[in-house]
Protein backbone atom coordinates (compact mmCIF):
# COMPACT_ATOMS: atom_id res chain seq x y z
CA UNK A 1 0.00 0.00 0.00
CA UNK A 2 3.06 2.26 0.74
CA UNK A 3 4.35 1.78 -2.68
CA UNK A 4 1.20 2.17 -4.43
CA UNK A 5 0.44 5.54 -2.16
CA UNK A 6 4.11 6.52 -3.28
CA UNK A 7 2.97 5.69 -6.94
CA UNK A 8 -0.05 7.92 -6.22
CA UNK A 9 1.59 10.53 -4.78
CA UNK A 10 4.26 11.06 -7.47
CA UNK A 11 2.03 10.67 -10.46
CA UNK A 12 -0.22 13.61 -8.78
CA UNK A 13 2.97 15.62 -8.44
CA UNK A 14 3.40 15.69 -12.14
CA UNK A 15 2.59 18.80 -13.86
CA UNK A 16 -0.08 18.67 -16.73
CA UNK A 17 0.91 21.08 -19.88
CA UNK A 18 -1.18 24.20 -19.44
CA UNK A 19 -2.22 24.35 -23.03
CA UNK A 20 -4.03 28.27 -22.16
CA UNK A 21 0.17 29.07 -21.21
CA UNK A 22 0.94 27.43 -24.09
CA UNK A 23 -1.31 29.69 -26.23
CA UNK A 24 -0.19 32.69 -24.07
CA UNK A 25 3.94 31.98 -24.75
CA UNK A 26 3.10 32.16 -28.66
CA UNK A 27 1.44 34.87 -28.35
CA UNK A 28 4.56 36.50 -26.77
CA UNK A 29 6.67 35.18 -29.29
CA UNK A 30 4.07 36.63 -32.43
CA UNK A 31 4.51 40.36 -30.57
CA UNK A 32 8.21 40.19 -30.18
CA UNK A 33 8.52 39.19 -33.73
CA UNK A 34 6.74 41.64 -34.70
CA UNK A 35 8.34 44.17 -32.98
CA UNK A 36 11.45 43.27 -34.59
CA UNK A 37 9.92 43.91 -37.62
CA UNK A 38 8.96 47.06 -36.81
CA UNK A 39 12.25 48.42 -35.59
CA UNK A 40 14.07 46.99 -38.62
CA UNK A 41 11.66 49.06 -40.74
CA UNK A 42 11.72 52.02 -38.83
CA UNK A 43 15.49 51.70 -39.08
CA UNK A 44 15.48 51.57 -42.59
CA UNK A 45 13.63 54.40 -43.29
CA UNK A 46 15.09 56.47 -40.41
CA UNK A 47 17.21 57.70 -42.90
CA UNK A 48 15.33 59.22 -45.78
CA UNK A 49 12.93 60.26 -43.18
CA UNK A 50 15.51 62.23 -41.36
CA UNK A 51 17.11 63.93 -44.21
CA UNK A 52 13.41 65.39 -45.25
CA UNK A 53 12.66 66.50 -41.86
CA UNK A 54 16.04 68.29 -41.88
CA UNK A 55 14.97 70.05 -45.05
CA UNK A 56 11.91 71.01 -44.01
CA UNK A 57 12.28 72.58 -40.76
CA UNK A 58 16.90 72.93 -41.56
CA UNK A 59 17.22 70.91 -38.38
CA UNK A 60 21.30 70.39 -38.41
CA UNK A 61 22.08 72.97 -40.46
CA UNK A 62 20.53 71.39 -43.63
CA UNK A 63 19.24 74.30 -45.95
CA UNK A 64 15.42 74.24 -46.86
CA UNK A 65 13.94 73.67 -49.87
CA UNK A 66 11.55 76.69 -51.51
CA UNK A 67 9.85 77.20 -54.92
CA UNK A 68 10.95 80.75 -55.02
CA UNK A 69 12.65 83.92 -53.24
CA UNK A 70 10.84 86.06 -51.21
CA UNK A 71 8.98 89.90 -52.60
CA UNK A 72 11.19 91.49 -50.43
CA UNK A 73 15.41 91.75 -50.41
CA UNK A 74 16.93 94.14 -47.94
CA UNK A 75 20.22 96.03 -48.43
CA UNK A 76 21.56 94.01 -44.90
CA UNK A 77 24.17 91.31 -46.42
CA UNK A 78 25.77 88.30 -45.57
CA UNK A 79 28.77 86.53 -46.85
CA UNK A 80 28.10 83.03 -48.35
CA UNK A 81 31.83 80.94 -48.34
CA UNK A 82 31.22 77.98 -50.60
CA UNK A 83 33.37 74.34 -49.50
CA UNK A 84 33.74 70.96 -51.27
CA UNK A 85 34.24 67.85 -50.46
CA UNK A 86 34.78 64.03 -51.67
CA UNK A 87 34.77 60.97 -50.00
CA UNK A 88 37.18 58.59 -50.15
CA UNK A 89 36.91 56.57 -52.96
CA UNK A 90 35.24 59.35 -55.18
CA UNK A 91 37.43 59.49 -58.11
CA UNK A 92 36.63 63.06 -58.57
CA UNK A 93 37.78 66.88 -58.13
CA UNK A 94 35.33 69.09 -56.74
CA UNK A 95 35.20 72.60 -56.06
CA UNK A 96 33.41 75.72 -55.85
CA UNK A 97 34.06 78.20 -58.73
CA UNK A 98 33.72 81.49 -56.82
CA UNK A 99 34.51 81.21 -53.26
CA UNK A 100 32.92 83.74 -51.45
CA UNK A 101 29.70 85.81 -52.13
CA UNK A 102 28.30 89.17 -50.64
CA UNK A 103 24.57 88.01 -51.10
CA UNK A 104 21.80 90.61 -50.18
CA UNK A 105 18.75 88.85 -47.72
CA UNK A 106 16.02 87.67 -49.79
CA UNK A 107 17.68 88.00 -53.08
CA UNK A 108 17.80 85.23 -55.49
CA UNK A 109 21.73 84.51 -55.88
CA UNK A 110 23.43 81.52 -58.56
CA UNK A 111 26.31 79.80 -57.90
CA UNK A 112 28.54 77.45 -59.12
CA UNK A 113 30.03 74.43 -58.01
CA UNK A 114 33.15 72.55 -60.75
CA UNK A 115 33.42 68.12 -61.13
CA UNK A 116 35.69 66.81 -62.82
CA UNK A 117 36.24 63.41 -63.00
CA UNK A 118 39.84 62.10 -63.32
CA UNK A 119 39.03 58.47 -63.74
CA UNK A 120 38.96 56.13 -67.03
CA UNK A 121 35.10 55.32 -66.12
CA UNK A 122 31.87 56.45 -65.80
CA UNK A 123 30.80 57.41 -62.18
CA UNK A 124 27.91 58.01 -60.33
CA UNK A 125 27.82 60.47 -57.37
CA UNK A 126 25.00 61.87 -55.24
CA UNK A 127 25.91 64.70 -52.20
CA UNK A 128 25.28 65.63 -49.44
CA UNK A 129 24.97 69.15 -47.86
CA UNK A 130 24.40 71.40 -45.27
CA UNK A 131 25.20 74.67 -44.34
CA UNK A 132 27.19 76.32 -40.87
CA UNK A 133 26.48 78.18 -38.13
CA UNK A 134 23.28 75.37 -37.71
CA UNK A 135 21.14 78.15 -36.59
CA UNK A 136 21.18 79.28 -40.38
CA UNK A 137 19.88 76.45 -42.02
CA UNK A 138 15.98 77.56 -41.33
CA UNK A 139 16.84 80.48 -43.15
CA UNK A 140 19.44 79.10 -46.16
CA UNK A 141 16.91 78.30 -48.71
CA UNK A 142 17.84 76.08 -52.25
CA UNK A 143 15.38 76.54 -55.02
CA UNK A 144 17.68 74.58 -57.35
CA UNK A 145 20.35 72.50 -56.80
CA UNK A 146 22.61 69.84 -58.40
CA UNK A 147 22.37 67.69 -55.11
CA UNK A 148 18.78 67.19 -55.82
CA UNK A 149 19.34 64.32 -58.20
CA UNK A 150 22.35 62.12 -58.97
CA UNK A 151 25.11 62.98 -61.54
CA UNK A 152 27.15 60.93 -63.93
CA UNK A 153 30.20 61.68 -65.46
CA UNK A 154 32.11 60.01 -68.21
CA UNK A 155 35.58 59.28 -67.97
CA UNK A 156 37.68 63.13 -68.10
CA UNK A 157 33.94 64.60 -68.41
CA UNK A 158 34.25 68.32 -66.40
CA UNK A 159 30.92 70.11 -65.86
CA UNK A 160 29.73 72.99 -63.79
CA UNK A 161 27.06 72.59 -61.53
CA UNK A 162 24.56 75.58 -60.23
CA UNK A 163 22.59 76.26 -57.08
CA UNK A 164 19.91 78.65 -56.67
CA UNK A 165 19.64 80.06 -53.18
CA UNK A 166 18.73 82.88 -50.78
CA UNK A 167 18.95 83.93 -47.33
CA UNK A 168 15.36 84.73 -45.87
CA UNK A 169 15.19 87.94 -44.68
CA UNK A 170 13.51 86.28 -41.69
CA UNK A 171 16.36 85.56 -40.49
CA UNK A 172 16.13 89.16 -38.93
CA UNK A 173 13.71 87.93 -36.57
CA UNK A 174 15.36 85.26 -34.59
CA UNK A 175 17.02 86.25 -31.49
CA UNK A 176 20.07 84.22 -32.39
CA UNK A 177 20.49 84.49 -35.59
CA UNK A 178 20.13 87.73 -36.82
CA UNK A 179 23.97 88.58 -35.63
CA UNK A 180 25.25 85.65 -38.51
CA UNK A 181 27.41 88.19 -40.38
CA UNK A 182 28.57 84.50 -42.63
CA UNK A 183 27.16 81.27 -44.05
CA UNK A 184 29.26 78.79 -45.33
CA UNK A 185 27.57 75.77 -47.55
CA UNK A 186 29.16 72.86 -47.15
CA UNK A 187 29.13 69.77 -49.97
CA UNK A 188 30.18 66.33 -49.85
CA UNK A 189 30.40 63.86 -52.82
CA UNK A 190 30.50 60.19 -52.89
CA UNK A 191 30.02 57.33 -54.77
CA UNK A 192 26.35 55.76 -55.71
CA UNK A 193 27.31 52.26 -54.23
CA UNK A 194 25.71 49.59 -56.49
CA UNK A 195 24.92 51.91 -59.44
CA UNK A 196 25.90 51.03 -62.75
CA UNK A 197 26.44 54.50 -64.32
CA UNK A 198 26.66 54.91 -68.18
CA UNK A 199 28.36 57.00 -69.74
CA UNK A 200 26.27 60.03 -71.69
CA UNK A 201 26.21 60.24 -75.57
CA UNK A 202 29.62 61.15 -76.69
CA UNK A 203 27.86 64.59 -78.58
CA UNK A 204 26.00 65.59 -75.59
CA UNK A 205 29.42 64.65 -73.18
CA UNK A 206 31.54 66.70 -75.62
CA UNK A 207 29.07 69.69 -75.34
CA UNK A 208 28.91 69.85 -71.54
CA UNK A 209 32.80 69.46 -70.87
CA UNK A 210 32.85 72.23 -73.54
CA UNK A 211 30.58 74.61 -71.28
CA UNK A 212 32.41 73.25 -68.00
CA UNK A 213 35.66 73.94 -69.20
Amino acid sequence: MTTGGQQDTSSAATPRPDPVRRRSNRGVVLVCLGALLTMGAATWAAVPLYRLFCQVTGFGGTPMRADKAPDRVLDRTVTVRFDAHVTRGMPWSFQPVQRTMEVKLGESVLAFYKAENTSDAPVKGTATFNVSPDNAGAFFSKIECFCFTEQTLAPGESIDMPVSFFVDPSILDDRDARAIKEITLSYTFYPVEGAKAEAPAAGASAEEAQQGG
